[in-house]
């Protein structure tokens, strides 16, 4: 089931999303990302910070939203809630579930089979099912 706008299904906002969580890990090193999901109507991300979370947050936010109010033609309205769940993960083992839940999401969700099924995912990714999308 779907709640909410569903801006993410356009493959050009999500392949930029994608771009974005990769850019910040790869090039500013702003956190160590171990895994992720964009799904049609929401996006979910485990890293360990390098930085402050509220910056890290609120510039991925401010910037993704911006690019993607550009590429729907919704310049000036808000993009994304101003909620997000922070949680400070204290064990291997918490961290290896939570990994599994939100690589599992899309198939939780119903929107593939397996989740290597899923494209823009760290498990679609890892498991070669995906392409890089700046390629």
């Amino acid at each position: 089931m779907r709640f909410g706008p569903i801006w993410l299904e356009d493959a050009r906002v999500a392949s930029m999303v994608v771009n974005a969580l990769l850019c910040e890990e790869a090039v500013r090193r702003f956190y160590q990302l171990h895994a992720w999901v964009v799904t049609p109507n929401h996006v979910h991300t485990i890293f360990q910070p390098r930085t402050a979370t509220p910056m890290i947050v609120r510039w991925l936010k401010g910037r993704t939203g911006r690019a993607a109010n550009r590429i729907l033609g919704r310049a000036g309205a808000p993009f994304r809630q101003d909620e997000s769940f922070d949680h400070w993960v204290r064990s291997a083992e918490e961290l290896r579930y939570l990994i599994e839940y939100v690589e599992d999401n899309p198939v939780k969700a119903g929107l593939v089979q397996a989740k290597g099924g899923w494209r823009r995912s760290s498990a679609g990714w890892v498991t070669g099912s995906s392409v890089p999308f700046w390629a």
